[in-house]
C-alpha cells in the first residue's frame, strides 16, 4: 500500500512500496483484461496449428468450392458461379469444424488461447469486404475471381501471425499478385482467376497439413 513520511521540514515523501503497487495494480488489470489466460503466443499458435492441421482442412473446402464455381463459369453460366461460391463461402467454416470432428481431433481452440478471438474477427473480415466485388463486377464481370482473389489473399495475411506460419504470407503473396495479373492480361477469360485460385489453396492446403503433421511427430 502506499504510504508517506512526514520529515521535519513539514514535506512529505511516499515510500518506496509505490512501484509495487502499481506493479500489482497493473498485473491485476492485465489480468482481468486477458479474462486471466496466461499462455505464450508460441504456445497459442502451436495449439492453432495443431487444432486446424495447418489449415488443412479450411482450405480444402475453400478450394473445393471455388473449383466448383469455377467448373459452373466455364460449363454453365457466370451467374450460377458466382451464387455458388458466394453461398458456399459461408459453409466453409461450418464444413471445416465437422470434418475436424468426424475425423477424431478437436474443432474448438482451449478457453486459454488467446488467439480464438483473433481467429473469429479474422473470419468475419472477408464476408464485410466481399461488398467490393459488386462494382467491380458491375464494371467487368470478369474481374469478379480476380477481385475476390485479392480479397482472399489479404484476409489470409494475419493467418501469418494466428498460426505462426509464414506459409499464409506466401499464399497471400500469390492470390493477390494473380488476381491482379488476371484482371490485367487474361481478363477474356471469366472462369480462369477460379480455377487459379482453387488450384492455390488446394495447394497449400497440403502444404499446411505436411507442415502440422512434421511438428507433431517432431514433437513441436
Amino acid at each position: 500500500m502506499v504510504c508517506a513520511r512526514r520529515y521535519g521540514n513539514g514535506q512529505r515523501k511516499k515510500c518506496g512500496s509505490t512501484p509495487i503497487t502499481l506493479h500489482y495494480l497493473t498485473s491485476s488489470y492485465q489480468h482481468l483484461l486477458l479474462g486471466g489466460l496466461n499462455m505464450l503466443v508460441q504456445d497459442a499458435q502451436r495449439e492453432v496449428r495443431t487444432v486446424f492441421i495447418g489449415g488443412f482442412w479450411g482450405q480444402l473446402v475453400s478450394s473445393s468450392i471455388w473449383l466448383a464455381s469455377a467448373a459452373l463459369g466455364s460449363w454453365v453460366a457466370p451467374r450460377a458461379a458466382i451464387l455458388a461460391l458466394v453461398a458456399g463461402g459461408f459453409l466453409i467454416f461450418p464444413v471445416t469444424l465437422l470434418l475436424l470432428r468426424l475425423t477424431g481431433g478437436p474443432a474448438s481452440l482451449s478457453r486459454d488461447n488467446p488467439l480464438g478471438n483473433l481467429g473469429m474477427q479474422i473470419a468475419f473480415t472477408l464476408p464485410k469486404t466481399m461488398l467490393v466485388l459488386v462494382p467491380a463486377t458491375a464494371f467487368r464481370l470478369n474481374w469478379f475471381y480476380p477481385a475476390l482473389m485479392v480479397l482472399l489473399g489479404a484476409h489470409y495475411l494475419p493467418f501469418t501471425f494466428l498460426y505462426g506460419m509464414r506459409m499464409f504470407a506466401s499464399l497471400c503473396a500469390l492470390l493477390i499478385s494473380g488476381g491482379v495479373v488476371i484482371a490485367l492480361y487474361f481478363s477474356e477469360s471469366f472462369s480462369l482467376g477460379g480455377w487459379t485460385g482453387g488450384v492455390i489453396l488446394f495447394i497449400f492446403a497440403w502444404i499446411g497439413r505436411a507442415s502440422a503433421q512434421t511438428e507433431r511427430r517432431g514433437g513441436g
